[in-house]
């Protein structure tokens, strides 16, 4: 029997501006979960700034 997901918390990824919901594998770390992706993660600004400066 499949559970129903009736409400998972959201957040808006600052790169690509799309919704993304929580997930099991952010149980422990979601209030620390800024992008929704990896390939997002490596996009951002500050990433940047690391790998030229």
């Amino acid at each position: 029997m499949a559970h129903k997901k009736l409400f998972l918390p959201e957040k808006i990824c600052p790169v690509c501006q799309r919704p993304f919901r929580w997930r099991k594998k952010w149980q422990h770390c979601w209030d620390a979960v800024k992008y929704c992706s990896e390939r997002c993660r490596r996009q951002s600004p500050s990433a940047k700034e690391k790998n030229h400066g």
